[in-house]
Order: structure tokens, then sequence, then C-alpha cells
């Protein structure tokens, strides 16, 4: 499977929202290490998942999860929101987890194992690269490079880097899989749990290893 070829069909990756790649967990374990109820989820496709989030919740800080499992690798794709910046500690513990994420502002991508960090760095913002310097940040400025002449309005956001994660996984999450029926919920940024205290990071630059990342109401670094 070629990124780019793959990038081609991620329109749901070129608008705001923050997709993580957990290792051997079941959908219904993922909405829970997000603060979620699984028995909540129902399984509905895109158009009809869309609507859950049309009532909001009085500060409209509601953000629509999708999870699902492909091979070993659990998904779950959080439209218009970034409550999955904060749950990387517990999503990964145990296992690992990759996440993308483009928020009104900040694009990020992460690596965590086993609750700590392994890798963060915003693109194109070289300083913000986590210490010790990993693999992905030639591979993900290569990825964006190649996608650098597209035309604003019809930008590729951080689809070819999601389609390069895909590649490295080896698995499709396509606009047409995606559309498909998978457990879907509804989850209010009041209703995560909150990070622990003292090992939020909320400060500009590299997240420090085993960090967990504290994002204010805006989806941004608080």
């Amino acid at each position: 499977m070629a990124a780019d070829a793959n990038a081609g069909s991620l329109d749901w990756a070129r608008a705001w929202m923050c997709v993580t790649f957990t290792r051997g967990l079941a959908p219904g374990e993922v909405f829970a290490r997000y603060g979620a109820d699984p028995e909540q989820a129902r399984l509905l496709g895109w158009d009809a998942a869309s609507d859950l989030t049309s009532g909001g919740s009085g500060d409209g800080t509601v953000s629509l999860l999708r999870a699902g499992r492909i091979g070993e690798w659990a998904f779950c794709v959080e439209e218009d929101g970034g409550i999955g910046f904060g749950e990387l500690a517990e999503l990964s513990r145990g296992t690992e987890t990759y996440s993308v994420a483009t928020t009104e502002g900040i694009d990020v991508f992460q690596h965590w194992r086993d609750g700590g960090c392994v890798e963060y760095f915003e693109p194109g913002m070289e300083h913000t690269r986590s210490e010790p310097l990993g693999p992905w940040w030639d591979r993900v400025e290569e990825a964006l490079a190649a996608h650098e002449g597209e035309s604003e309005g019809e930008g590729a956001g951080m689809a070819p880097v999601v389609a390069l994660v895909l590649d490295h996984l080896g698995i499709t999450l396509s606009d047409a899989t995606l559309a498909g029926p998978w457990p879907s919920l509804t989850l209010a940024e009041d209703e995560a749990p909150a990070a622990p205290l003292g090992t939020t990071y909320a400060g500009e630059g590299p997240v420090p290893p085993g960090a967990v990342l504290d994002f204010g109401p805006s989806g941004g670094p608080s």
C-alpha cells in the first residue's frame, strides 16, 4: 500500500480530527481508556454517527468517537475534538499508540509506548521535537513536502501523515472503510478523565517523555 495513493482517499483526515492507533485493544477498551462508557456505543455508519453531535452539550465541546479494529490495531477517529490528545498515556498502557491530530492552530504527531512518550513533534517546527530524537520526523516532513503544492482550499492537511502511519501499520482506513458501520458514541470534553496531577505537560516545545499532554479548552496547549 503506497502512502501517496492512500492519502488521496483520506478526506476525513484533512479536517479537524484526532486519530489514534493502538495495538491489541478491542474497540470497547479504547472507548473506556478515552473515559467513555463502551455500553453507550452504537454501530453506525458515518452519516448517522455524525448526527449524534447535532444537539451539542451547551458549550459545544462534544466529540464524536468512532472506534474499530483492523488486524491487530484498534483505531479511534475523533471528529472536531482533542480529547485524544490527553489520553495517550492511558491508551498506550501495556501496548503502544500512534496519534495524528490537527486542530485549530496545531498539528501533532505522537508515538507512545506503555504510558511513556516515545516521540512527539509538531510538523514543520523542529524545536518541538522530543528527545531522544526519533525516526518519524524525517518521514513526516517528506510526506508533507510531497503535498506542499496543493491549494489552501484543498490542502492535504495531515492526511499524508495518516497515510504514512497506516502504511507503516499495514492497514487501510480510507473514506470508504470509515463510512461503514463502526461502534460510535459522543463524549463531552468535561466528561473525559482529568490527567494525573504532577504528570501533565502544559508548555511549548518538546514534551518530556513519560508526561501527559495537558490541553486546554481551545484544543491547544494550556
